[in-house]
């Protein structure tokens, strides 16, 4: 009997704790991203987790996992959409396949600036909000690139010097860039470029002073052209019923994290975009601007892609560009 006592006791008491757990339970995310520890995208998202842990009083707990570990980075919004991952963060023109809107910032000299960048992004945000909610995603905050500029591994004088390069593609714009000029475009993510380069398997790329250091691009080649085309961007974005699922004082402290991450991103690549360039000459590249002729193929092809762009993107994408252009 005493026995019995004991263990209705026992019962009763593990079942008191079993109801009082979520009351003090944390949550766990995971937040999968494609570049380097050291990359500032990277340290950005790390300072958020910081930043989300401590409002939150550890309740809920964001690991950051660097340098595509976790998921590659085309796959890491299928990954956040899914479940698989809670968060995730891309560069989301690699997915204009699914919708234009998505590339709207990597078409060539529309927005070469910081403050142009930030307009471009105040005019798309809407439609690109609306889009990835009917996915199932929240976004949470956009970080630019720096400008972005040629690696090869020759002297380019004229657009035609680029016939012939192996050149690494990783989205729509840069795939049709390698066909305009003669190139040979070969699909290459950010984790994989340092091996491409090493072997050979490509020569030659468009990217910022910040993916050229982390792929220690100088080991492989020896010339950045700094044409400023655009200033690509990251999204850092949430699985929806993942966020529904937290109480408001928790979806509070990540909102407000993330608008601090966001203002925190773009003031890091603005202190930082020079001095990418500067280490990539300091490693001994050859950078400079493009030659007038250079320039101005180029900027041929960037109109071209521009005129493809927006047959593609229709009215929607025509009512951006003209919003944008207003500010």
């Amino acid at each position: 009997m005493r026995n019995n006592r004991f263990l209705l006791s026992a019962m009763l008491c593990a079942g008191a704790i079993l109801v009082a757990a979520p009351a003090s339970a944390q949550t766990k995310w995971n937040l999968p991203a494609a570049y380097p520890a050291n990359n500032p995208h990277s340290e950005n998202l790390t300072l958020f987790a910081q930043d989300v842990a401590k409002a939150t009083g550890d309740k809920l707990q964001i690991t950051v996992h660097p340098g595509a570990s976790l998921f590659k980075a085309p796959e890491i919004k299928r990954a956040v959409q899914t479940g698989q991952a809670q968060m995730g963060e891309l560069l989301l023109s690699i997915h204009e396949n699914e919708d234009p809107v998505f590339g709207i910032d990597v078409i060539p000299f529309l927005a070469t600036s910081f403050p142009d960048a930030k307009k471009l992004y105040t005019a798309s945000k809407a439609a690109i909000e609306k889009k990835l909610e009917a996915q199932g995603l929240k976004l949470l905050f956009v970080v630019p690139w720096a400008p972005q500029g040629i690696y090869a591994n020759k002297e380019l004088n004229t657009i035609d010097d680029m016939k012939g390069l192996k050149w690494r593609a990783y989205n729509v714009g840069t795939t049709r860039i390698g066909e305009l000029v003669g190139a040979q475009s070969v699909t290459v993510q950010a984790a994989e470029l340092p091996q491409a380069l090493a072997t050979g398997v490509v020569n030659s790329f468009i990217s910022s002073g910040g993916t050229g250091y982390d792929s220690k691009v100088w080991e492989s080649l020896k010339y950045f052209y700094d044409t400023q085309a655009w200033i690509p961007k990251d999204y850092t974005f949430v699985n929806k019923a993942a966020f529904d699922g937290l109480d408001k004082p928790t979806q509070d402290a990540v909102l407000k994290a993330s608008a601090t991450a966001e203002e925190r991103g773009w003031k890091m690549w603005q202190d930082k975009a020079q001095w990418y360039l500067d280490q990539l000459a300091a490693k001994g590249m050859k950078v400079q601007p493009p030659s007038k002729a250079l320039a101005d193929g180029f900027k041929k092809v960037g109109a071209q892609l521009t005129e493809d762009w927006l047959k593609k993107a229709g009215a929607e994408g025509q009512s951006i560009v003209e919003a944008y252009k207003k500010m």
